[in-house]
């Protein structure tokens, strides 16, 4: 199932990701360039594990899973977070964990586009991805 996500993905819309931002406590001067920067996502799958890596000017991380287990994430604002990654209903789900903390990452496939759905709290944002 997670062979559905796998390719390169371009940003192309985003929505209410500096409140997203705002709500992990990133510092304002990594806003202004984050929210500056359209990143691609490139999503491999072999078996069982994943490959997920977001590449930009500005910053490239990667990370590599296994679905349903729980792993150790650095994330591109520098937090240290337990993490996990599932399909659910066809969506990627991937949960981060962190000081009480928990945001949720949800990637959605529809043809050629990829929604992905940032949540902490009550902060919602949506960022738009298309197929490369």
């Amino acid at each position: 199932m997670a062979e559905a996500f796998a390719g390169t993905w371009n940003l192309k819309q985003s929505k209410n990701f500096d409140d997203y931002m705002k709500a992990l406590s990133v510092g304002f001067a990594t806003r202004q360039v984050a929210n500056m920067t359209n990143p691609t996502t490139i999503i491999s799958v072999d078996g069982d594990k994943v490959k997920l890596q977001t590449t930009s000017t500005f910053k490239n991380t990667e990370i590599n899973f296994k679905l349903g287990e729980e792993f150790d994430e650095t994330t591109a604002d520098d937090r240290k977070v337990k993490s996990v990654v599932t399909i659910e209903g066809g969506k990627l789900v991937h949960i981060q964990k962190w000081d009480g903390k928990e945001t949720s990452l949800v990637r959605e496939i529809d043809g050629n586009n990829l929604t992905l759905t940032l949540t902490l709290g009550d902060v919602v944002s949506t960022r738009h991805y298309v197929k490369a």
